[in-house]
C-alpha cells in the first residue's frame, strides 16, 4: 500500500479527480494528506469532507524560498510518502527540495512539454496559432516544467477559442491522463531510463 500526497493552491480538480479514481478503481495506495500553501484554499474542503487528512504550510509566512522549502518537506515526510503530486500548487520549488523527492514527484502541466513552460499556457497557444494544445504529466526536475514525461493528451484549438474554453477543453483531458500517471506510478510500472519514462506491461 503506498502513500500518496498531494500539493494544492486553489480547489484542486486535478486532486478531486485523482482521490476519485482511486477510490473507484481501488488501487493498491492511499492519500495520505492534502496539503496546501495557502489556508483558503477550497480544495482543503473537498478533502477534509473525504475523509483525507489536510494540512496547510502558508508560503507567506516564509520570506525565504528556502526556509518554506523546508517547513514543507517536513510536513511532507510526517505523512511517509512514497508518491508526491503536484495538483494546481502555484509554487516554484528549489532544486534541494525537488532532489529530495527525485523519482517520486509528479507534475500537470497545462501544454504539450516541451511547448509552452511556465504560465499563460493557453494564451500562449492562441498567439502562437498553434492547432493542436494539450497536458502534460512529468516527473518533476530542478528545470521548471522539464522532466521526463509520463502521458501527453492533445486537444485541437479551434478558430473561435478564447483562453477561457481552450483551458476546460484541457482541464477535461487533465482529469482523465493524471489519475492514470498516478495509478501507473503506485502499480510499479513506471521507469526513467536516459531521462525517458518507460511504462511496463500491466503484466509484468
Amino acid at each position: 500500500m503506498k502513500n500518496i500526497v498531494i500539493l494544492i493552491s486553489g480547489r484542486g480538480s486535478n486532486m478531486q479527480a485523482i482521490v476519485e479514481a482511486a477510490r473507484a478503481e481501488k488501487w493498491p495506495a492511499r492519500i495520505a494528506a492534502i496539503i496546501s500553501n495557502r489556508a483558503d484554499a477550497s480544495g482543503l474542503e473537498y478533502a477534509a469532507a473525504a475523509g483525507i487528512p489536510t494540512a496547510v504550510v502558508v508560503s507567506k509566512d516564509y520570506p525565504e524560498r528556502s526556509d518554506f522549502d523546508a517547513a514543507l518537506r517536513a510536513k511532507i515526510d510526517s505523512y511517509t510518502p512514497d508518491l508526491v503530486v503536484l495538483a494546481g500548487f502555484m509554487r516554484i520549488l528549489t532544486a534541494p527540495f525537488v532532489e529530495h523527492y527525485d523519482g517520486r514527484l509528479l507534475n500537470i502541466h497545462p501544454s504539450l512539454l516541451p511547448s509552452f513552460p511556465g504560465l499563460a499556457t493557453h494564451q500562449q497557444a492562441l498567439s502562437f496559432g498553434v492547432k493542436v494544445h494539450g497536458a502534460s504529466v512529468h516527473f518533476v526536475t530542478a528545470d521548471l516544467d522539464h522532466g521526463p514525461i509520463v502521458a501527453q493528451a492533445a486537444v485541437p484549438v479551434l478558430q473561435d477559442d478564447t483562453e477561457h474554453v481552450l483551458a476546460e477543453r484541457v482541464l477535461a483531458q487533465e482529469h482523465i491522463i493524471y489519475p492514470r500517471a498516478v495509478r501507473w506510478f503506485v502499480e510499479g510500472r513506471l521507469s526513467i531510463e536516459n531521462g525517458r519514462v518507460h511504462l511496463a506491461d500491466q503484466a509484468q
